[in-house]
């Protein structure tokens, strides 16, 4: 190959000066340009490594206050519970007071409407014992003809309504 040919002064030349223009690149490149690039790329390094602990101190930040809310939350859902179990035991205990009126209540009418009916049951008897006596007395004179002991037609129909009573 002819561009090869090393016996030839033209090809040394050549050579030479690509040595020179290539060493003076490599002076130029590492000395000039590579510098600033490596610069860059440094204060690029340290601006992404001061955004990380950025980032890892918001986020400790972040995971605190969200701890500190879920506490929160916790305490407020808690507290939340005991105003409503308090609330329930309240209503129930009050349930069980006009409950207790109402038994109390409803117990004193009942007696009260028992006692009436007693009364009135007496009444009945009382009434029914008279005009049962009356009516006794009257049979007993329109079929013996004579007019019997009020006081033995009283005992037998006291008799008879006691009999009547007990069965």
């Amino acid at each position: 190959m002819p561009q090869l040919d090393f016996a030839n002064p033209l090809v040394l030349s050549q050579v030479l000066w690509m040595l020179v223009i290539f060493g003076a690149l490599y002076v130029l490149v590492t000395k000039v340009a590579l510098p600033p690039v490596a610069q860059v790329l440094a204060d690029r390094e340290a601006a992404i490594a001061a955004d990380l602990e950025a980032a890892r101190k918001l986020k400790e930040e972040a995971d605190a206050a969200l701890a500190e809310q879920e506490r929160a939350a916790a305490r407020a859902r808690a507290e939340a519970q005991a105003a409503i179990r308090e609330a329930t035991e309240a209503a129930k205990a009050e349930a069980a007071k006009a409950q207790a009126a109402l038994n109390a209540r409803l117990s004193a009418e009942l007696a009260a409407a028992e006692q009436r009916i007693a009364e009135a049951k007496a009444k009945a008897l009382s009434a029914i014992r008279s005009i049962a006596a009356e009516a006794a007395a009257e049979a007993t004179a329109k079929l013996t003809g004579l007019a019997p002991d009020p006081a033995a037609v009283v005992a037998a129909v006291d008799s008879a309504l006691a009999a009547r009573q007990e069965g």
